[in-house]
């Protein structure tokens, strides 16, 4: 036993006492450090690939705790959460043109093709499989279109490529949700012909909706006039076929007051009181010249009864 002295008190110690802890810290560490070797955790959206002594596990393990082979098993985590990768495209049109375009392409690893993948891929399939598959379908997709069309179908030639790349992927062994086309790009002297032809295709059709309202137009007055004459000629046959229709209508439009008859023969002309004095006033009372015919003498005509 050994005795040694601090700050002035003397303090034995027992050397058995000493490697009984040293060896008690020295046991709790190897426990900890097994039983970190012994476990482990699978993160929420990911699968993990058992992989013993470089032998993988045909079997997957799910999200969450558990237990494997100390310093002989490691666990590889592989996401199957949704994934966006963009990658760069460049394709020729049918009638030779370049297309660059930049493509996003959406995808994720299905849980029965996490250990495929990580035997086949490492884990990532995007560089190895997606990318040249994907250019692969949009080189096939764009060679039956004009770069015209290329950019005015954009959305059809998206959904013609893609379904052409999850036939070429497999869409059992890996899934490619959608694929997004951003930047299409043209050469700068396609790009003005192709605006010069939708300005003349616009100015053309500009010119032919006003040729077509023009000739409607036209049509509605034919037809507008077609309806008057034809509305005119029934409204003389309907007055030839009943003349009492005009006497009529003088009754009910007659304000009251008597009308005066002037002339005679086949030219009679009715004129109000009002109408007469306002023309006698008008010129003067003279004796006609010789061989003149007398002037007509105005006859009252009374009022025509009313009915009751």
């Amino acid at each position: 036993m050994n005795r040694r002295q601090f700050d002035g008190v003397e303090v034995e110690i027992n050397p058995v006492v000493i490697k009984r802890l040293i060896g008690a810290v020295i046991l709790l560490f190897v426990v900890v450090v097994l039983a970190a070797s012994a476990t482990y955790v699978v993160q929420p959206g990911y699968r993990g690939v058992a992989v013993t002594l470089g032998t993988v596990s045909p079997d997957f393990k799910p999200e969450g705790f558990g237990l494997k082979q100390p310093f002989l098993t490691h666990i590889q985590p592989i996401s199957i959460r949704q994934q966006t990768r963009p990658m760069p495209a460049e394709c020729y049109s049918s009638d030779l043109q370049q297309v660059k375009m930049e493509v996003h392409v959406l995808y994720r690893v299905p849980e029965k093709s996490v250990v495929k993948i990580f035997q086949e891929y490492a884990g990532e399939p995007f560089d190895n499989l997606i990318a040249p598959r994907v250019q692969e379908a949009l080189k096939e997709v764009a060679a039956t279109q004009s770069a015209e069309q290329i950019v005015k179908k954009r959305e059809e030639i998206k959904n013609r490529a893609l379904e052409l790349a999850r036939r070429k992927i497999g869409a059992d062994f890996l899934i490619v949700a959608d694929l997004v086309i951003y930047n299409l790009a043209l050469s700068p002297e396609l790009e003005t012909a192709i605006e010069m032809k939708m300005v003349q295709e616009q100015e053309a059709e500009k010119a032919k909706f006003t040729q077509l309202k023009a000739q409607i137009e036209a049509d509605t007055a034919i037809i507008r006039a077609k309806g008057e004459a034809e509305a005119i000629q029934v409204r003389g046959s309907a007055l030839r076929a009943n003349p009492d229709f005009i006497k009529l209508q003088i009754l009910q439009n007659w304000n009251g007051r008597s009308p005066l008859v002037v002339g005679g023969g086949g030219s009679s002309v009715l004129l109000s009181l009002e109408e007469l004095t306002r023309r006698a006033a008008a010129r003067p009372a003279s004796t006609p010249p010789p061989g003149s015919a007398a002037p007509a003498r105005a006859i009252a005509v009374p009022p025509p009864p009313r009915k009751r």
